[in-house]
């Protein structure tokens, strides 16, 4: 990402810090703006009628959402959820601004089309390990993830909020990661989980 388009975002939008935990966008809400991640992740979660979730993917320092993007071009309700996974500095882009840029930077248009290409084959992997993975196999991947985005092997992550983001019920999860603890995969604490091995072997 050029410089250049930081500073003018930076003059044109709004800096906010953000810890763990902030609904950033709720599904069914109006777009208002586009967040860029300065520092930080943020999660992107599809939420059914039930309320169940389930991770989509994650937005990192230099990204955007392609989510917020479109819709709030479209002057539509947003169709996911998105929260702070690990405290954060955004910059809340207008969604005024956002239709300046794409009017007057090809800059711009190219980055957020290399971004929903990613973030596409992101979700395309979402649907195979759904359709084709066992739980077990995504619960771990899922884990190694979150390890190599918070560049520790100790997660301080709760049974609940891995449910979540895999779909399923949170006795589930315990049930796996013990499993998993057993086979030497994984130590558990409370509201922690270290990871024994730094590469998944399913």
């Amino acid at each position: 990402m050029e410089q250049s388009w930081i500073s003018q975002w930076m003059e044109h939008g709004e800096i906010r810090t953000l810890p763990a935990g902030t609904v950033l966008l709720d599904d069914g809400s109006y777009i208002r703006s586009v967040p860029l991640v300065l520092s930080g992740v943020i999660k992107v979660l599809k939420q059914n009628e039930e309320g169940k979730e389930i991770l989509l993917y994650y937005i990192q320092p230099g990204e955007s959402c392609v989510m917020s993007f479109l819709g709030g071009l479209h002057e539509e309700k947003s169709k996911i959820k998105a929260v702070v996974e690990e405290d954060a500095e955004v910059l809340l882009i207008p969604i005024d601004e956002i239709r300046r840029l794409i009017r007057e930077e090809y800059g711009f248009i190219e980055f957020m089309f290399k971004l929903y290409h990613r973030r596409f084959e992101e979700v395309l992997n979402v649907l195979e390990a759904v359709s084709f993975k066992r739980l077990d196999e995504r619960l771990l991947a899922l884990l190694h993830k979150k390890m190599k985005l918070s560049g520790s092997v100790q997660l301080q992550v709760t049974h609940q909020q891995l449910a979540d983001e895999l779909g399923t019920d949170r006795v589930v999860v315990s049930r796996l990661l013990k499993q998993l603890e057993n086979e030497g995969m994984v130590s558990l604490g409370r509201n922690r989980i270290v990871m024994l091995k730094p590469e998944p072997e399913m």
